[in-house]
C-alpha cells in the first residue's frame, strides 16, 4: 500500500464534485421537510432529472439547457406527489416511496437509445489568476458552475429561512399547519412551492451525476443517493450549515474509498463502500424510534392537513 500516491489538494477537491449531487438533493429537501412535508421520492426525482438533462445535453449540445431540463423535470414529478399528498390527503411515506419506484421505471423507459453516449463537457469557469493560486485555487477556484450554485443554495436557503419572513411564513407551516392557516397563510400553496423547489434541486443533483460525475447514462445510476440526502437532513438536524457539512462528509467517503483502492490497501473497499449507506440506515433507526422531533424535527413534518379540521 502507497498512501503517498495519495494528494491531499486532489482528494479534496475531488470531494466537492462527488458532494455536490447529495448536497443539491438534501438542500432542496430540507426546505420541504421545514414546510412540514416527507418527501421519500428523493431518489425517484434525482433519477428522473439525470435521465432529463441528459437527453436534453445530448440532443441540443448544451449543458445549461441539460440542467435546466433537469430542474423542470425533477420539479414537475415532484408536484405529482404535491398534488397526491395535499389535495388528495394520501399517506406522504407511501406516496414518496411510489413516487421513487415510478421515478425509476420512468428514467429506465427515457433512458433506452442513451446508453453508451457521452454528453457535451461540462467546463469548469475560468476564475483567471484565482485558479493560480497554491491549493486554494485547486480546491476553490477550479470547479465547474454547478459546484457554486450548490454552495451559493445552501448560503441562500440558510438566509431564506433565518432571516425573512417568507422563511419564517414557510418554516411556521411545518411546526404548526392550523396556526398558520388560521394567521391567512395559504399553507397548500407555500408547501407546493416548497415541494416543486427540492424537486428541481434534486433533479439538477441527479443531472449532475449523468453529466459530469460518470457522464454517461446507465439505468439506477444514482444508487442510493436520494437515500443519503434524505438521511443528511437528518443527520444535519435540519440545519443547512450542517447538511453541508453531512453531504461532504458522505462524499468524502466515496472519494476517500476510491483513493485507498487506488493505493493498494488490503482492506476489502467493500467495507467502506458501505458506511454510507450504514450510517444512512443508522439514522432511519433514528427517526423510526422517534427521536427526530428531538434532533430539530418540524412539529408537523409527515402531517396531513386539512383546512376543515
Amino acid at each position: 500500500m502507497d498512501l503517498s500516491s495519495i494528494n491531499p489538494v486532489l482528494l479534496v477537491a475531488a470531494l466537492m464534485v462527488a458532494s455536490t449531487p447529495i448536497l443539491l438533493a438534501a438542500i432542496g429537501e430540507l426546505v420541504v421537510e421545514k414546510s412540514g412535508v416527507l418527501n421519500l421520492g428523493v431518489e425517484g426525482m434525482m433519477i428522473v432529472g439525470a435521465i432529463a438533462g441528459f437527453i436534453a445535453a445530448v440532443e441540443t449540445g448544451s449543458p445549461t439547457l441539460g440542467f435546466l431540463f433537469a430542474a423542470v423535470g425533477g420539479a414537475l414529478l415532484s408536484l405529482v406527489f404535491a398534488a397526491i399528498t395535499l389535495f388528495f390527503l394520501a399517506n406522504q411515506v407511501a406516496t414518496g416511496l411510489a413516487l421513487t419506484l415510478f421515478g425509476l421505471g420512468l428514467s429506465s423507459l427515457m433512458g433506452q437509445g442513451y446508453q453508451g453516449i457521452r454528453p457535451p463537457l461540462t467546463s469548469k469557469l475560468d476564475l483567471g489568476p484565482l485558479s493560480d493560486i497554491p491549493v486554494l485555487g485547486t480546491i476553490l477556484f477550479s470547479q465547474d458552475a454547478i459546484v457554486y450554485l450548490s454552495l451559493a443554495t445552501v448560503a441562500a436557503v440558510w438566509a431564506f429561512l433565518k432571516y425573512t419572513r417568507a422563511g419564517l411564513i414557510l418554516r411556521s407551516c411545518g411546526e404548526n399547519a392550523e396556526a398558520a392557516h388560521a394567521l391567512g397563510y395559504k399553507v397548500k400553496l407555500i408547501r407546493m412551492a416548497a415541494i416543486a423547489f427540492g424537486g428541481a434541486c434534486a433533479g439538477v443533483g441527479g443531472a449532475y451525476i449523468s453529466m459530469v460525475r460518470v457522464p454517461q447514462w446507465v439505468d439506477g445510476m444514482t444508487a442510493g443517493a436520494g437515500w443519503i440526502a434524505l438521511a443528511i437532513v437528518v443527520f444535519g438536524a435540519w440545519r443547512a450549515g450542517r447538511v453541508m457539512v453531512g453531504a461532504y462528509l458522505f462524499g468524502g467517503v466515496t472519494v476517500l474509498q476510491l483513493n485507498l483502492q487506488a493505493a493498494g490497501i488490503k482492506i476489502p473497499v467493500e467495507y467502506l463502500s458501505m458506511s454510507p449507506y450504514l450510517i444512512t440506515i443508522l439514522v432511519l433507526v433514528l427517526i423510526s424510534a422517534g427521536r427526530a422531533r428531538a434532533l430539530g424535527a418540524p412539529a408537523a413534518l409527515g402531517q396531513v392537513f386539512h383546512a376543515s379540521r
